[in-house]
């Protein structure tokens, strides 16, 4: 079976933005099946839409299913693991400019109202790799010793490449592409 991999936007994005379209073809070049998720309502975003969009896309999760979030997709991988039924494991989560509070912006608070539960997180899943950047407006590089802590998570620190999006990057990011194929083995 082939491995599968599941992009999630950030939010007021799009599937089409950035280093998307170039990481997909690239990783279905490897032989992976790409889908890169349409979020419902991207400025303004609804927690339990965007996991019940995530979960209908992955049907029934398997060791063969991965995961890229960027932005508000890293904690709508995050909710969705929580949602998991006992039992069901996953491969892997990259989480891209990943945050694990509302950072002060209303539109995104409901994805922020009950805490995370890291204990049901890791029984779904024991492989994440988090991406940040030592220059990034929204996200501080001190996320990454959350992710550390909490799911063991291997932390990359990318150098001035912002918020992974918009002018803050090219539309080529080859950290990605490294971190998920290292991520599926």
């Amino acid at each position: 079976m082939r491995k599968r991999v599941f992009f999630i936007h950030g939010w007021g994005g799009g599937p089409e933005e950035g280093w998307r379209p170039w990481l997909k073809e690239r990783l279905e070049a490897k032989v992976f099946t790409v889908i890169n998720l349409s979020m419902p309502d991207t400025d303004y975003p609804r927690m339990n839409e965007w996991v019940e969009t995530l979960s209908g896309a992955v049907g029934e999760p398997d060791k063969d299913c991965f995961f890229v979030g960027h932005s508000l997709g890293c904690i709508t991988i995050l909710r969705y693991l929580e949602s998991l039924p006992k039992g069901k494991k996953v491969g892997g989560a990259l989480l891209v400019a990943a945050f694990t509070q509302d950072l002060g912006i209303n539109e995104i608070k409901n994805f922020f109202i009950k805490d995370i539960n890291w204990e049901k997180i890791k029984k779904h899943c024991d492989n994440f790799t988090v991406l940040l950047s030592d220059n990034d407006h929204y996200v501080p590089i001190t996320y990454g010793d959350i992710f550390k802590e909490k799911l063991n998570a291997k932390i990359i620190i990318e150098h001035d490449l912002g918020h992974f999006n918009g002018d803050d990057v090219a539309r080529e990011l080859p950290p990605v592409l490294k971190a998920v194929i290292e991520l599926s083995q």
